[in-house]
């Protein structure tokens, strides 16, 4: 399901259109261009705790936190970096893709120490599509807040009853549409992106290292994150309209 949300996300054309031979193609040809996942770019972790449970053997390395940088060798995306981070117990239960824009060249209104602007698609739970972005305070004062732009599908589209995944897919194989699946080129090459890795990490190469429960993962995932340039706003949460006081 990662996989195929970051797929569709880089082919815009996937969004524009239903379903057509076109986005399937674009969606092959950019897991195709994915360069083979180096070691350093690669972070895995191990809540605390975790062997204590009665069914995990007391020496077990399996990871329950992973967190890869993706590098796609194609003109569109070319030096931009793609972190995938999943896990268990961590602070928050999320799925999301989340854009972060580069600082601004003369930054006259000094944004940057509050963060940078970011687009976020937010899949569950609360759908929602988000732009966290600086604006400026209202008052007389010269100075700049975070704020949004929000469309939350809960707030904007109610009585009507959005979906669950694989109620959508299910529904696509009763009718016979296919537009919501994964063609068989497709899956082919993105498991070549990740069965070497995968062999790895079976290998004992990369060991997990040991995170708090309830905490963003291993500090070796952020500082990963931080390495290839993107930067943790601090101090900002969204939340959801259906959750405000306000």
């Amino acid at each position: 399901m990662r996989k195929s949300r970051c797929t569709h996300f880089l082919c815009p054309g996937n969004l524009l259109c239903n379903y057509s031979i076109y986005a399937e193609f674009n969606a092959f040809k950019v897991l195709e261009s994915v360069q083979p996942i180096r070691a350093e770019d690669v972070v895995l972790g191990q809540y605390e705790g975790y062997t204590e449970d009665p069914t995990v053997p007391k020496d077990s390395k399996t990871p329950t936190f992973a967190a890869v940088v993706l590098r796609i060798n194609n003109e569109r995306w070319d030096g931009v970096p793609f972190i995938l981070k999943a896990g268990k117990a961590l602070n928050s239960r999320k799925a999301e893709i989340r854009v972060q824009f580069k600082d601004v060249p003369g930054d006259i209104f000094k944004c940057n120490k509050h963060g940078r602007n970011e687009f976020v698609i937010r899949l569950q739970p609360s759908e929602a599509m988000y732009m966290k972005l600086m604006v400026k305070q209202p008052g007389l004062e010269m100075s700049t807040t975070q704020s949004e732009l929000d469309l939350s599908y809960q707030q904007r589209y109610q009585g009507i009853a959005i979906p669950e995944a694989y109620e959508r897919l299910i529904l696509d194989t009763i009718r016979g549409d296919q537009q919501h699946f994964v063609r068989r080129d497709e899956l082919k090459v993105a498991w070549e992106i990740f069965t070497p890795l995968l062999n790895r990490i079976d290998n004992g190469e990369i060991k997990p290292n040991t995170y708090t429960p309830g905490s963003r993962g291993p500090k070796e995932a952020d500082e990963l994150a931080a390495r290839v340039g993107y930067r943790q706003t601090h101090g900002y949460i969204w939340i959801p309209p259906s959750l405000r006081t306000d």
